[in-house]
């Protein structure tokens, strides 16, 4: 947070290049990687119109996983993000975008979706959308006025909510006997597999917003890290930009996971990680958690998709697989 304009930008430029060679590298194995083969070679030939491929393959590539490592990108880029956020806010390592019950709101709206028989996308989505648009505005509500800059009031609302979400998701399964049931889980579970370009589009247009208001604040978010007492001596209007943090990356974490519903442990894992290996600058973690939280998601997705013998597994177990005992250790050893 001292260093020079000239050397911030240069550090921001490095390290975003070098994040976005890996997250080239993951796009293309996800393109190229499936139940029904491998050829990075092909891949590559089809995406850059060098040789006509197998018009069965071209099919697979552009229609099929093109559009899910699109989504699979735009998911891990808005959950690091939105747990870079939280744990800036309410200045906890721990917080991530779900602590809020935001994802459990979504849970709730998709599932009385699905109850009542909506498409996938965009019936399923929109409900799953507008139930986590209610619990923010029943949050906000909860934590207005002067509570809202007290960071453990805004962190035990968002536990309250989310313990009384995930008892009503609980209600609803139980009372769900048909075939129903297993779209129902498998979406809780986090699941990629029904992306298409419709969605990629409309996810787009909502993230990169997001993430660039998120970017022009991230300096903001360095002096909540000096103690809001002191961000609010130096001109920082506490209550609006805690709002406007919160909103966006409400907002950006609820389409996300009304696209592909809760895929957990990115928003905790990956800004835990970059802290540790970059610095606590945020003008840098940004884009730094933007490009590390895409290549790991897309990177769950391919693991998710080839690990099983037959057929596939919901991203979000793989994602909780690596990223539950991964921040074990990361905890650990930042706590020696």
């Amino acid at each position: 947070m001292t260093h020079s304009k000239p050397r911030i930008l240069q550090r921001i430029s490095v390290i975003s290049l070098l994040l976005l060679l890996v997250l080239a590298v993951t796009m293309v194995m996800g393109l190229s990687m499936g139940s029904t083969g491998s050829n990075i070679k092909e891949t590559l030939f089809s995406l850059f119109g060098l040789k006509k491929a197998d018009p069965m393959l071209e099919t697979i590539i552009w229609r099929i996983r093109l559009p899910r490592v699109c989504l699979a990108t735009l998911v891990g880029a808005a959950l690091s993000l939105g747990g870079l956020v939280f744990q800036a806010l309410l200045r906890n390592p721990l917080a991530e975008p779900y602590i809020l019950g935001i994802s459990s709101g979504s849970g709730i709206g998709a599932i009385l979706g699905i109850l009542i028989g909506l498409a996938p996308f965009p019936g399923v989505s929109i409900a799953a959308f507008a139930g986590s648009m209610a619990t923010l505005a029943l949050l906000l509500f909860m934590t207005s006025g002067r509570a809202m800059i007290r960071k453990n009031m805004l962190l035990l609302s968002g536990v309250m909510v989310n313990a009384f979400c995930a008892a009503f998701i609980m209600f609803l399964i139980s009372i769900t006997q048909d075939d129903r049931l297993h779209n129902i889980l498998f979406w809780l579970m986090g699941d990629l597999s029904m992306a298409d370009l419709p969605q990629v589009w409309l996810l787009t247009a909502v993230v990169l917003p997001c993430a660039v208001l998120i970017f022009c604040l991230s300096n903001t978010m360095n002096l909540f890290l000096m103690g809001r007492e002191l961000a609010q001596t130096m001109g920082v209007n506490i209550k609006v930009t805690t709002s406007i943090l919160l909103i966006a990356t409400s907002v950006m974490v609820s389409a996300t996971v009304a696209a592909c519903g809760p895929i957990g442990f990115v928003g905790l894992v990956i800004p835990h990680l970059l802290r540790l290996g970059i610095g606590p600058d945020h003008r840098i973690l940004v884009p730094a958690c933007f490009l590390g939280g895409s290549a790991y998601v897309v990177l769950c997705d391919i693991l998710a998709r080839t690990l099983p013998e037959q057929g596939e597994m919901p991203a979000g177990v793989i994602t909780a697989m690596i990223g539950a005992p991964l921040f074990i250790i990361l905890l650990k050893k930042s706590a020696t």
